[in-house]
């Protein structure tokens, strides 16, 4: 039914440019599903930024810190859908239940969003921050959301069709492999 695109690279890597304009040349409705939150006024800005990058290039936007299977159930099936971002929906489930947030329910809720995704007549779009590939982080909380995240985005590649490893804003294919058939 619905297709899967992966869209994963470090901070500023051009994930989300490369993830809209991917939405962009798809026919149809387009739903940005929005994950951050902003808190703040340097969050305000990106956030901004963000609805100005989509203004007047027929975007609905629908914003969703936690609950991504709900929200993927509300929005019409014939709609494509970009989800911004994984990383900022993890850190929202992880803050709202430090305790209980562990790698089984995290596992859990991702299976869920997948599924609803995978239901869908229309491609979601999905980016997500790699997170590995820094150094340790000094923290326990830092550590386990970084080790969440790596899984996270290893279940979600896993179901896609397609993942897209963005690098200095250039698009490297990663699956399906180059040559692969």
């Amino acid at each position: 039914m619905g297709e899967l695109r992966l869209f994963v690279g470090g901070a500023r890597s051009g994930k989300s440019r490369q993830a809209q304009q991917t939405a962009e040349r798809l026919p149809g409705p387009r739903v940005y599903l929005a994950t951050g939150q902003p808190f703040d006024d340097e969050m305000r800005d990106r956030v901004a930024r963000h609805r100005a990058d989509r203004a007047g290039r027929g975007w609905t936007t629908c914003e969703e810190p936690c609950d991504l299977a709900g929200a993927l159930q509300q929005i019409a099936s014939a709609a494509v859908v970009l989800i911004d971002c994984l990383t900022l929906w993890l850190t929202n489930c992880l803050l709202a239940d430090q305790d209980g947030f562990d790698e089984s329910r995290c596992e859990a809720l991702t299976a869920a969003w997948l599924q609803v995704a995978a239901a869908r007549a229309r491609p979601v779009l999905v980016v997500s921050n790699e997170v590995g590939q820094g150094i340790v982080p000094e923290s326990a909380l830092g550590r386990r959301f970084r080790d969440l995240q790596g899984r996270c985005n290893a279940q979600v590649a896993a179901a896609a069709e397609s993942v897209t490893w963005m690098v200095c804003g250039l698009p490297v294919p990663v699956k399906p492999l180059p040559g692969a058939r």
